[in-house]
């Protein structure tokens, strides 16, 4: 029995040493997974990783980078309204000339959509974004030693082509934003865009007077310079790079980024969840399937209506300062409204003057606000109730026109207030768009839209720059009437998005 006691005694020690020798193991495999993020099942995604290394210097430093391009997109935009009565003044070009010319370069950029989105995703968005860069400062450079009309036409059409692929630039920021961030942050990346159109602004205040516009379009690639710098160093997206088979490749962007915002990198197997078979990806047709089809239409038309009129405001500012100018100068003529003919006052069309340049300056300012009250609305009230409501805004201030443009200080007031609320009416259906579609049919969805934006704002320069010389009342009435059509579109549009996570699962064809 003392024997047996015995045994029995070495035997529970012996299940007390390894009883201690796992529980020591367990320890130490749980301070490990302590300071090691760890997928259950040994494999992780790109939109996994991205969520656990949340929003850090990382990000930080790609908002700066790609802030650039989208700055460099704005300049070469708002340098139409400030190029158009220059060129009408020193070329003597006519009204439909000035508007073609502003007209070319949103052609260019519609029909250079298929080819950049086709680049990005064939050769991979870091590539796109440096040629970009390249052939948009290239471009900018031609475009100031333009000797007449028509090579101006040319290289400022190159120039829309080249900046058809700046959207790119927000697609690689996007994939690299954690889930919960994403759309505040896409919203402020666009005050880079609003930070470009000022300093566009501020830059010709001060060039326009003394060298003058070649120089100006010269100066203006200065943020292109700066982003051809930095593309060395700018990321490929991860998630670019795991569906084309180099997942090595996606790993080492993965480690900077867990590096760079100070969190463990994920172990496990890196893999794919969100690949599209090539039979399965969406279609144009898809768009107009049944559960779909009322979304797209009304889609299509509130893009339109929503560059249409943002545009219109942009390139109409320029000509309502100038026409202050005309209306003291030509008051012989004047009936009660802005222009009487076209011929009493583009005789004496003029450079814009430093009072019509500080004006410009804040209506542009506009945008920062009109961003900023977006971002705090639309996740209060929702996606849809926004877009009616600041479509219904803009239809009640241009309205205002009416009464207050012949006063300067008021017109101003006006405006501003006009283009804060459409530069955020345009925050709110750039998040709405991309929660719609499900992901086979996304891109496909936002191209289509944004080609629809690039139509309206194709048109809009033949209301605010040739329509509004002749009838200021009739070229008011339309941006009125396309506001309010494009706010009853908004209400009529069937999904709130609100709340609603991105559909993720493929839409079956008939």
């Amino acid at each position: 029995m003392e024997s047996s006691s015995s045994g029995y005694q070495n035997l529970n020690e012996s299940d007390r040493r390894i009883s201690n020798v796992f529980t020591a193991k367990k320890q130490a495999q749980d301070f490990e997974m302590s300071n090691v993020s760890v997928v259950p099942d040994e494999t992780f995604t790109v939109a996994q990783a991205v969520d656990a290394f949340g929003f850090g210097r990382f990000q930080v430093k790609l908002s700066l980078f790609t802030g650039l391009c989208w700055m460099a997109d704005s300049m070469e935009t708002t340098i139409l309204s400030i190029l158009s009565p220059t060129l009408q003044y020193e070329w003597q070009i006519t009204l439909f000339q000035q508007a073609l010319a502003t007209t070319v370069v949103f052609m260019g950029m519609m029909l250079s959509l298929p080819f950049w989105g086709f680049f990005s995703d064939k050769f991979g968005r870091k590539t796109a974004l440096t040629l970009c860069s390249v052939l948009l400062f290239y471009f900018g450079i031609l475009s100031s030693m333009s000797p007449n009309y028509s090579w101006l036409l040319i290289l400022r059409g190159l120039v829309g082509f080249a900046i058809g692929c700046s959207p790119q630039s927000v697609t690689l920021y996007a994939e690299f934003l954690p889930c919960k961030q994403r759309a505040k942050c896409v919203v402020l990346l666009d005050c880079f865009w609003a930070l470009g159109a000022c300093f566009e602004v501020l830059l010709a205040l001060i060039v326009m007077p003394t060298l003058g516009w070649k120089w100006l379009l010269v100066l203006s690639t200065a943020p292109l310079l700066g982003f051809a710098c930095v593309c060395p160093w700018l990321p490929e997206s991860a998630k670019y790079l795991v569906t084309n088979g180099q997942t090595d490749k996606a790993i080492d962007t993965l480690k900077k980024v867990a590096r760079d915002n100070g969190k463990p990198m994920l172990l496990g197997r890196l893999v794919v969840d969100d690949v599209v078979l090539e039979e399965k990806r969406g279609r144009f047709t898809d768009l107009l399937l049944p559960q779909l089809r009322v979304s797209s239409i009304l889609l299509w038309f509130i893009w339109l209506v929503c560059a249409f009129c943002y545009y219109g405001i942009v390139l109409m500012s320029t000509g309502l300062f100038e026409s202050s100018y005309n209306n003291r100068t030509c008051s012989s003529n004047f009936d009660g409204r802005i222009f009487k003919t076209v011929q009493s006052c583009t005789a004496e069309s003029h450079y814009l003057t430093t009072r019509d340049y500080i004006d410009l300056l804040w209506t542009t300012l506009a945008e920062f606000p009109g961003i900023f009250a977006t971002i705090f609305v639309i996740d209060r009230f929702g996606r849809k109730i926004t877009l009616v409501s600041q479509f219904t805004l803009f239809a009640f201030t241009l309205f205002l026109l009416f009464q207050y443009a012949k006063n300067r200080v008021l017109l101003t007031i006006t405006l501003f207030l006009a283009r804060g609320i459409i530069a955020g009416v345009f925050q709110a259906i750039y998040v709405y768009t991309p929660e719609v579609y499900p992901t086979p049919l996304r891109s496909i969805g936002v191209g289509t839209c944004s080609a629809m934006a690039r139509l309206g704002a194709m048109i809009t320069p033949y209301i605010a720059q040739v329509l509004l010389k002749s009838s200021f009342n009739t070229s008011i009435i339309i941006y009125i009437t396309a506001a309010l059509l494009a706010a009853v579109a908004s209400s009529l549009l069937p999904i709130e998005t609100k709340g609603r996570d991105m559909k993720e699962e493929y839409v079956e064809r008939d």
